[in-house]
């Protein structure tokens, strides 16, 4: 090989490793809050759904499922957000408001992670395969009700939430009053945990025209939030009292209660890199309650 030859295979490689960079930040894998925000509620619904013991194929597959489809929510999201977020300082460097990445490369990005997700739902059944049509459309419509919906939190914790009656049709072949319990109480946890992300960014998103609960809520946002927490922790008990779970799963929901706390009262003076650390601070409560779960579980089971 020449000495030219050599030199245009290293810059090719560099290239290549700079722009699957590029994708990797526009797929979020570098912040994976959003994958645990998406992944614990997955994990409670097949927890639950198996009593315990859920398939091995079910488990990797929405495991899988839920990277694939995060990251494909935050394709899409950025897609649409671009020339919000470059008056963002939060979001201003990420790579569509840069112009790194054009719009027709993050598109056909978007179509391959979806081509992936499809792939991955053929080995379910067809109940979930109809519902996985849901979660598509809540995922596509999510970064446009910023523009018109006061409360796109609500939306947003459908389309996080919906992976649990997935999870139930999944392994069960139905869907059970119980998994649209849960449902409702990741959509309340989803508009607690969504509106303190938009806390962090509520005077940018005020500048340009971006709908939020946080916006929504005005004055009121610590004692709606307070409320919510209230609500979540009583719908959590109401699902442990459902599923029949017993003093782990009691304990984690104390252990839940005192985070939310933790979180209520590092946000009292509003200051936005705090809001975003009680937000951050979410992937502890699901993972708190999932832990509960498996406990509770696998003592019965001993």
């Amino acid at each position: 090989m020449t000495m030219a030859g050599s030199n245009t295979q290293v810059r090719f490689v560099t290239e290549l490793r700079r722009q699957l960079a590029l994708y990797g930040r526009l797929m979020r894998l570098d912040r994976p809050i959003g994958i645990w925000l998406l992944l614990w509620p997955t994990l409670w619904a097949l927890w639950i759904a198996s009593a315990g013991q859920p398939e091995p194929q079910l488990f990797i597959v929405f495991v899988l499922g839920t990277i694939v489809m995060r990251s494909a929510g935050c394709v899409i999201n950025d897609l649409a957000d671009r020339k919000f977020d470059a008056h963002v300082e939060r979001t201003q460097n990420r790579p569509l408001a840069t112009g790194e990445v054009a719009p027709a490369e993050a598109l056909v990005l978007f179509v391959a992670l979806s081509l992936l997700a499809i792939a991955l739902l053929l080995t379910l059944n067809t109940l979930t395969r109809w519902l996985a049509v849901g979660a598509a459309g809540l995922t596509i419509i999510y970064p446009f009700t910023k523009r018109f919906f006061a409360a796109p939190q609500l939306i947003l914790g459908a389309a996080f939430g919906w992976s649990v009656p997935m999870a139930f049709a999944a392994q069960t072949g139905e869907i059970p009053r119980l998994a649209w319990l849960m449902w409702l109480t990741v959509v309340v946890w989803a508009v607690i945990y969504d509106t303190l992300y938009a806390m962090a960014d509520r005077e940018a998103d005020q500048r340009i025209g971006v709908r939020s609960t946080a916006l929504l809520f005005g004055s009121a946002d610590l004692f709606c939030i307070g409320l919510l927490q209230l609500i979540l922790l009583l719908a959590l008990l109401l699902v442990g009292e459902a599923a029949e779970l017993g003093a782990w799963y009691l304990g984690s929901v104390g252990i839940t209660a005192a985070l939310l706390l933790q979180q209520r009262l590092s946000i009292r003076d509003r200051d936005p890199q705090k809001c975003f650390q009680a937000f951050l601070a979410n992937r502890h409560v699901g993972a708190t309650i999932f832990a509960g779960i498996l406990l509770d579980y696998t003592f019965s089971l001993a």
